[in-house]
């Protein structure tokens, strides 16, 4: 690309697009605005934007004065947290790959990711030091291991491991000249949940981070302003905790980091002693706090929006929130290949009039609209543009910036000869431009050669007044080929009858729909990123006769 310094005096100025600038902006100008963290003892923890950066600069300069080179990738194994957001923006100012692991997953898993990576250096919360003793000995790349914990925290250290307080103490900050990189250098790598076989990973470059963050603050998706007080429940390893960290900087919002502890009661605690306005998270984490605040008797009281995603969300979760609480949801959709933001259902355009209730709901469901900075269409088994008129299903293929081009360390593009990445999932588009997800094609239930949305039927299960969650996969038959099970986990205390279920869904959907069966579960299986793990539902099931 041009190089800044030569470009013509005609044209604009060569600002590349490189992440720092986002939290020098929040320094300069929303330093003040506090990044807020609850510690695993519980304790509450303040900082500001202006220390997060200096600090962060402090990583830079200990990244230097260590001899670690632009382009290493270092990993982090840490929950949100301010530490976790200085190293961040330390790791990716200096021109280094911050790799964010999920200490959920299996211990092969993550071995598989930090040595395919080769990561050389990892920050690690002091709570997972058992995990990184595990992993270490089958890591040989690793040359240190860094705790995020206060002084002295991390105990004894042996080996390769360092005290990131004493780590950062003696850095000097001035030592640390943020963005002397191209804006397309890679600044962050996730891998992906839910795959078969070895994880893929994705690698974020300066530029698509730093325009991900201006699509998803557009005011129609997630719009946040220097007002908000954001409450990021969305892991830090789960695709870079959705961008929320950095359009928060972007925004000069107050950010709330939880740690680890995402029940319904610590959420509800932070949500009112922090005067949170707006949050986000996969729809089991605001199930619990639902329940909660139900079974105590509490209400919401300066929440106005909340974003959803990672799965489907129910018709129960929007109006539990919106007809209890007035809290506004935004139902979005997207994937770790995406930055992961791609639809979201915002305000509904004028196109539609003054719609009635049935019909707000209806649009409250779908996965929303496409904003400035996606493109998207939907084509046929054979690659056949399908029409954007609400019926027709087809394969969703997105474009844009901060879509993935190719999988890191792989030779082959992952998009087709016009540039559009398939995500996997079947849907339609309306006339008003609204996406609705009707499946995974990987979850589509095909039976006696039609199929059959598992998704549709599991958000109306999920809406029985008995049911905490609900999921439906198929099941071989003889005749059919595969016909749905539903698997229910009953909220506590509750009982039921799988006749008491199926009879929920009749005259909801079509009748050849209605699953052969009901499985009732003591705890669904959740993925490592908290959203339902069908798979483990497939193995459970598989001879489970139709």
């Amino acid at each position: 690309m041009s190089d800044p310094a030569v470009f013509d005096a005609d044209l604009m100025q060569g600002w590349e697009m490189t992440v720092d600038r986002l939290i020098t902006h929040a320094e300069r100008w929303h330093g003040t605005r506090e990044v807020v963290t609850r510690l695993a003892d519980g304790r509450i923890s303040r900082t500001t934007w202006a220390a997060t950066a200096h600090r962060a600069r402090q990583v830079t300069a200990a990244l230097i004065a260590q001899g670690i080179a632009p382009g290493t990738r270092i990993g982090t194994l840490a929950m949100n947290s301010a530490r976790h957001v200085e190293v961040w923006y330390g790791v990716m100012g200096h021109g280094a790959v911050c790799h964010t692991l999920n200490p959920r997953l299996f211990d092969d898993q993550l071995i598989y990711m930090i040595n395919h990576a080769d990561d050389r250096w990892i920050f690690v919360d002091p709570v997972f030091r058992p995990l990184m003793e595990r992993l270490l000995p089958h890591c040989p790349g690793v040359a240190k291991v860094i705790y995020l914990g206060d002084p002295g925290e991390a105990g004894a250290l042996s080996g390769a491991a360092v005290d990131y307080e004493a780590l950062i103490a003696g850095a000097d900050p001035a030592s640390a000249r943020w963005g002397q990189f191209s804006e397309r250098d890679p600044a962050a790598l996730c891998y992906t949940s839910g795959t078969t076989g070895n994880p893929k990973g994705v690698q974020y470059s300066h530029r698509s981070q730093l325009l991900h963050t201006l699509i998803s603050g557009q005011k129609d998706f997630l719009g946040l302003s220097s007002r908000d007080t954001l409450l990021s429940v969305v892991p830090m390893f789960h695709v870079n905790a959705w961008g929320l960290p950095f359009i928060a900087a972007a925004a000069g919002s107050k950010l709330v980091l939880p740690g680890a502890r995402l029940d319904g009661a610590a959420v509800y605690e932070l949500l009112e002693t922090e005067a949170v306005t707006f949050t986000a998270a996969v729809p089991t984490v605001w199930q619990l706090l639902l329940d909660f605040l139900t079974v105590n008797q509490l209400q919401l009281t300066t929440l106005k929006r909340v974003a959803i995603g990672g799965s489907a969300c129910t018709e129960a979760l929007i109006r539990g929130f919106r007809d209890g609480h007035g809290v506004e949801v935004l139902h979005a959709w997207g994937m770790t290949e995406m930055s992961p933001i791609g639809t979201i259902s915002g305000p509904l355009p004028p196109s539609l009039g003054t719609p009635d209730e049935a019909t707000r709901m209806a649009y409250n469901l779908k996965q929303g609209r496409v904003p400035f900075g996606v493109d998207m269409k939907i084509t046929s088994d054979d690659g056949v543009d399908q029409p954007h008129d609400g019926a027709a299903p087809g394969h969703i293929k997105v474009a844009g910036p901060s879509i993935l081009q190719r999988y890191f360390r792989d030779d082959k593009p992952a998009v087709d000869a016009e540039g559009y990445f398939d995500t996997g999932d079947i849907g339609t588009i309306d006339p008003h431009g609204y996406l609705q997800i009707t499946d995974r094609s990987k979850d589509l239930i095909k039976s006696g050669g039609e199929w059959i949305s598992s998704v549709e039927i599991e958000n109306i299960a999920s809406g029985h007044p008995k049911a905490l969650l609900a999921a439906v996969i198929a099941i071989p038959h003889p005749k059919w080929r595969e016909r749905p099970l539903l698997v229910i986990q009953l909220r506590p205390g509750e009982t039921a009858t799988a006749e008491e279920m199926l009879a929920f869904l009749k005259g909801k959907i079509a009748t050849w729909w209605i699953p052969d069966g009901v499985q009732f579960i003591e705890a669904m299986p959740l993925g490592a990123t908290g959203k339902l793990d069908k798979k483990v539902l497939r193995a459970r099931y598989a001879t489970t006769a139709a």
